[in-house]
C-alpha cells in the first residue's frame, strides 16, 4: 500500500515579472516560471500594480491589492 504525502514546506519568497512571465522563488531555491497571460488582471495591470504585491498565509500564496488578484503557490506547481 502506498501513500499520498503532500509536502506543504514550498513556499514564496520573493516575486517578480520578466518579459512575459511571473516568477516566484520558493524557500527550497526552486523557481516557478509562468506565463502572465495565465492570469489576466496581472497581464492588463501597471507595472505599478504588478510590484505592488505581498505575500499571504506565511508565503502560501501571493496577493495584489491594487488589481484584487490572489495566487496560491501550490497553484503554480
Amino acid at each position: 500500500m502506498s501513500t499520498l504525502v503532500i509536502n506543504k514546506s514550498s513556499i514564496a519568497t520573493e516575486v517578480w515579472f520578466k518579459k512575459l512571465q511571473l516568477i516566484v522563488r520558493l524557500n527550497d531555491g526552486r523557481e516557478i516560471a509562468v506565463p502572465i497571460d495565465w492570469f489576466p488582471r496581472l497581464r492588463d495591470a501597471t507595472d505599478q500594480e504588478r510590484n505592488n504585491w505581498r505575500l499571504i498565509g506565511g508565503g502560501e500564496g501571493i496577493h495584489w491589492a491594487d488589481i484584487d488578484e490572489d495566487i496560491l503557490v501550490e497553484g503554480l506547481l
